[in-house]
């Protein structure tokens, strides 16, 4: 009731309360005479409509019911107060039980309004049912509400089906959708609008042209770009900066950077984002240097930078690792206050660890008030850049303990760490949480498992994950392929090359994954084949797929066309160089890797760790001393790189080889890091080739000590041991290889012929064609004993007459490779065979001698290097 005193009137009413309220409160709010008390009513109904669920956006909420309420205010005044209170709850339940003709239309739009601030969907589709159950026609502002209200809640789609409805020339409804479709990333939807306001006459503004311009640089699509610049210069809004600024991005987004610069050049009234945009620009295109060199510009100009410019700056300054002027912006963002926000701060810390200053990326990270996913990310990702996966997985592990969730790149990176040290275990935990979050769902993380498992030496589960991936791209096959080269399963890769071609098109890594495996197995024809489609899809241009198919040219035996292909490349890498360096010493040309070499160094092209070793290499195969070690120095000495073990190792089999075997030893007690069972194990090759027993059993104890698994090593003494018809001493070896359950590696040797690749196993005999193949050997056997050339016996390491001896070396599985070769190759083909271990003596005589007596040419590669027989002669002249 009215009450007249001398304080302001007050008016009492009751309020609607649902049912389980259980703290009824007494509200006042200030009207425009005096106060309006509301107290709670058991009388009252309840909220009529069941689907209500609202939200509080302000601490004080107003309710006025009932009949009293027209004693101070209508219905629609009533809820448009409650509406500019932010009391969102009371406001749609009045118009849920207030009558048709008693709104009006702009009540409605209040509670729309009021509802997309608040992001209350359920709401906003309470009061859509409401104008619809009151027969209400959405045109007009009625219908920009709703679509407002819809796209603000996040329902694109419900407020595109109103918006179609609509009957609408409003030029800022249009922007409005094109804007939030090219911020969903639907930017060809948002094309698709511009298109059909402008058939349906609506008149662009300059907002207009600046969303639709942010779609075709979404795109990529520079035509259609260009096409609305030359609309909008015609219509006169070239000269705006909004539109100018757009169009910028755009060239830029698309690599048109000379256009780019000619927009800026054109503007006459640049603004911090013209700016900001050019630097951008730059560095996003590779031209970071540059960027650095606009904001030098921009500074001079007295253009006063803001968040944008500074973040910008720094990620041109990770870009090129300018660390310096990555510190002085860090300085002069806490003066102005930018060190508060934690965008700045994420740019800070990918700044610093990608120049390298890790410990100032720590420190930034550890002052970091509020740290995001990208934070956490950004600081993993520098651990893994700097080498230190542990850390890196260390650091996801207290990311998880403090509740950040990571994302796709997150998991990316911790996977990365896991690959780059090798952590199979710590990467099978990655992956049992990215299937309980379902990220697997993800192509983009199941890629970087397929990389893990692969990089971690696990193919089959490489190959699981990648089988249970429905929608393979690129990079999940090339993965795969290059997974299976590199983990020397070259079969695999090129039969899963094969299926690719079925369903993908190759790009130039796939080329330069698979060229290793054709290297691996010395399969000549197919990595013949596959040059070929390098010539037919122009991939010849591209520097590592032309090095791949230097090096497997020169694995496969065909020196003279690497050669030629090399000399072909415009412009050689350190790559390109060390494969023909490694190539020449692969093949015993020694003076050739070391005329290369210094070609190299007189191009300009300084040697690397790699390098060294490929040269320290082709000068042992060569016996090439004195140029070994005038290498050795040069690389300590004018350099400055510091040997390590496989130089070490290149120098004593150097110094082996060529006799000086107490040298070698000496120089191996003097080395400055721990020698391993690879040095030992190049002396011992050595004291095979000059015979010295005595020292051979003095270096196997400390090789034995190292590997004692290795089989290889306990054959070579074994080797040692029959060449000085030492039968006992081969039969305490075989005992203790026995007793040690060690197995030796079956002799295996494989031909390609027509494409296909026939494997042999020493003494078997299933071959098809096995007996024409005895039947070749025992003629050029004895075509041997009528020209004075004996069978090495020694060879056969065991103790028995010459004839079971010899009928054991005939079944050596490269005489089978090579007798094969010759049976099916047409006249005067090279004979190409490749075996997983060592020659042995007898098989390299017999060589000699067949490519004398069948004047074919013979390459014959081993587990250690090529051997060229021809004419009866050999390329490696004794030094294998």
């Amino acid at each position: 009731m009215l009450i007249t005193t001398r304080t302001p009137p007050i008016f009492w009413v009751s309020l609607p309360f649902y049912h389980n309220d259980p703290n009824p409160r007494v509200i006042s709010v200030e009207c425009q005479n005096g106060f309006l008390l509301s107290k709670p009513s058991s009388t009252t109904r309840p909220y009529p409509c069941h689907l209500f669920r609202s939200r509080r956006a302000n601490a004080r909420s107003l309710s006025l019911t009932g009949t009293s309420i027209y004693e101070v205010m209508d219905v629609n005044t009533k809820i448009c107060k409650l509406c500019e209170v932010g009391d969102l709850r009371n406001a749609v339940q009045l118009l849920c039980r207030s009558q048709k003709s008693e709104l009006e239309t702009k009540t409605y739009c209040s509670v729309l309004q009021l509802c997309a601030e608040l992001k209350s969907l359920e709401d906003g589709k309470i009061v859509h049912s409401i104008i619809c159950a009151n027969g209400l026609k959405v045109v007009g502002v009625l219908g920009s509400k709703l679509v407002f209200m819809y796209v603000s809640c996040g329902a694109l789609r419900d407020g595109r089906r109103v918006f179609d409805k609509v009957l609408n020339d409003k030029v800022f409804l249009w922007n409005f959708m094109i804007n939030e479709y090219a911020k969903i990333g639907d930017s060809g939807e948002g094309i698709y609008l511009f298109r059909k306001m402008k058939d349906a006459g609506i008149e662009a503004n300059s907002f207009t042209f600046s969303c639709v311009l942010k779609c075709f640089a979404a795109l990529g699509n520079v035509e259609g770009g260009a096409q609305v610049h030359g609309y909008l210069w015609r219509l006169g809004f070239g000269s705006y900066n909004s539109v100018a600024n757009s169009l910028i991005a755009l060239y830029f987004k698309c690599g048109r950077v000379e256009s780019a610069e000619s927009l800026f050049d054109e503007l006459s009234d640049k603004d911090v984002i013209s700016w900001n945009s050019m630097i951008s620009g730059y560095a996003s295109n590779g031209l970071a240097t540059k960027a650095l060199q606009f904001f030098k510009e921009m500074m001079w100009s007295g253009i006063d930078v803001d968040l944008a410019t500074i973040v910008n700056v720094l990620v041109a300054c990770a870009s090129i690792g300018t660390l310096s002027l990555g510190r002085s912006l860090h300085a002069y963002a806490i003066k102005a206050g930018f060190d508060r926000e934690i965008m700045f701060n994420n740019i800070l810390l990918d700044m610093y660890s990608k120049c390298g200053d890790l410990d100032s990326a720590i420190r930034v990270f550890g002052k970091m008030g509020k740290r995001s996913v990208v934070s956490w990310t950004s600081m993993i990702a520098g651990y893994v850049r700097e080498g230190l996966s542990d850390g890196a997985i260390r650091l996801f592990s207290e990311m998880e303990r403090n509740g950040v969730s990571p994302d796709h790149f997150t998991i990316t990176s911790v996977l990365h760490a896991c690959a780059c040290n090798g952590s199979l275990d710590s990467g099978r935990g990655v992956h049992t949480y990215i299937k309980e979050k379902k990220m697997d769902l993800s192509l983009f993380v199941s890629n970087a498992l397929m990389d893990m498992y692969a990089k971690c030496g696990s193919m089959e589960e490489a190959h699981s994950v990648f089988s249970q991936t429905p929608l393979k791209d690129i990079v999940s096959w090339n993965t795969m392929i290059g997974g299976y080269s590199k983990n020397s399963l070259p079969n695999e890769a090129l039969i899963l090359f094969a299926e690719m071609q079925q369903v993908i098109k190759s790009n130039s890594i796939t080329i330069a994954s698979v060229l290793p495996a054709c290297a691996s197995l010395a399969a000549l024809e197919r990595g013949q084949e596959i040059h070929g489609h390098i010539m037919r899809n122009g991939y010849s241009s591209d520097q590592y797929v032309t090095n791949a198919l230097v090096d497997m040219y020169v694995k496969c035996g065909v020196l003279v066309l690497a050669r030629s292909l090399f000399d072909m490349i415009p412009s050689k890498d350190l790559i390109s160089w060390t494969v023909m360096i490694a190539g020449y010493g692969m093949h015993s040309f020694g003076s050739e890797a070391v005329a290369t070499f210094n070609e190299m160094r007189n191009a300009g092209v300084e040697p690397d760790e790699v390098s060294f070793i490929s040269i320290l290499y082709a000068c042992s195969h060569s016996g090439l001393l004195d140029e070994g070690w005038g290498f050795f120095n040069i690389m300590r000495e004018e350099c400055n790189i510091e040997p390590k073990l496989e130089h070490y190792a290149c120098m004593v089999d150097l110094l082996a080889r060529t006799g000086n075997l107490l040298k070698a030893y000496r120089f191996i007690e003097t080395m400055p890091i721990e020698p391993d069972a690879t040095i030992w194990g190049s002396l011992l090759c050595g004291c095979r080739i000059h015979h010295d027993v005595k020292l051979a059993e003095k270096v196997a104890e400390r090789v034995f000590e190292l590997e004692p698994e290795n089989t290889g090593y306990y054959v070579l003494l074994a080797n040692i041991y029959a060449e000085a018809e030492k039968w006992e001493e081969v039969k305490k070896l075989r005992e203790r290889i026995g007793h040690r359950g060690l197995k030796k590696n079956p002799g295996c040797s494989w031909i390609e012929i027509k494409g296909k690749v026939n494997i042999f196993v020493a003494g078997d005999s299933s071959h098809p064609q096995a007996k024409k193949i005895e039947s070749l050997l025992k003629r050029f056997r004895t075509e041997m004993r009528e020209e004075g050339y004996f069978p090495k016996t020694r060879y056969a390491l065991i103790n028995a007459d010459d004839m079971e001896k010899e009928m054991a070396l005939c079944g050596h599985s490269e005489k089978l490779a090579m007798a094969f070769g010759i049976l099916s190759l047409p006249p005067g083909k090279t004979v190409r065979v490749t075996k997983n271990l060592r020659v042995c003596g007898d098989c390299h005589e017999m060589a000699k001698f067949m490519s004398k007596s069948a004047s074919r040419e013979i390459v014959l590669r081993d587990s250690n290097r090529f051997h060229h027989f021809k004419d009866g002669y050999c390329s490696c002249r004794g030094f294998w």
